[in-house]
């Protein structure tokens, strides 16, 4: 595996671990890649509590409770879904934070209002305001899909630090 990924991973928990909490993660266009850098790591199961891979539209809803109507108003590719996400991960696991990643990795897929390259972020904190939201649109560019994918998963991974810092 990426040894950047790897480190970044190791930082997660190792942060996470130093402040007792619990992580997890809800996945699209990453599909699983954040939650194979933390399992890579000896030791994970103590702070990595789950991770949901929910690639299509169907098990963002089914797995994760995305209204049909979040992803139909403004497509899978953006802030609300994003939110939405990693809101069902928190309310479908125990984990104290979670972090959503969804975009397009390519070669197709993107639109003119959403590139190929487009990936967006959202974390959720367990009992913290709902209205303050962290999430971010970030444009990689036409990388190719392995590259949009782990500069996604490096993002994803910050994001779960206690302290995030968007690159």
């Amino acid at each position: 595996m990426d040894p950047e990924l790897l480190a970044a991973a190791a930082r997660v928990l190792d942060a996470n671990r130093a402040a007792g909490r619990c992580i997890a993660v809800a996945e699209s266009c990453t599909g699983g890649l954040v939650a194979a850098a933390l399992t890579e790591i000896a030791g994970a199961s103590d702070v990595f509590e789950r991770g949901f891979v929910t690639y299509s539209n169907a098990a963002k809803q089914e797995s994760l409770g995305v209204g049909e109507d979040i992803i139909a108003t403004f497509g899978a590719v953006s802030i609300a879904p994003a939110w939405a996400m990693a809101q069902g991960a928190l309310g479908h696991s125990q984990a104290d934070v979670a972090v959503a990643v969804t975009g397009s990795a390519g070669p197709g897929g993107g639109t003119a209002k959403k590139p190929v390259g487009t990936v967006v972020f959202a974390r959720a904190e367990r009992g913290a305001n709902p209205g303050e939201m962290v999430a971010d649109v970030k444009q990689f560019g036409d990388l190719g899909r392995s590259e949009i994918r782990r500069q996604a998963a490096l993002v994803a991974l910050e994001l779960l630090m206690p302290e995030p810092v968007l690159p």
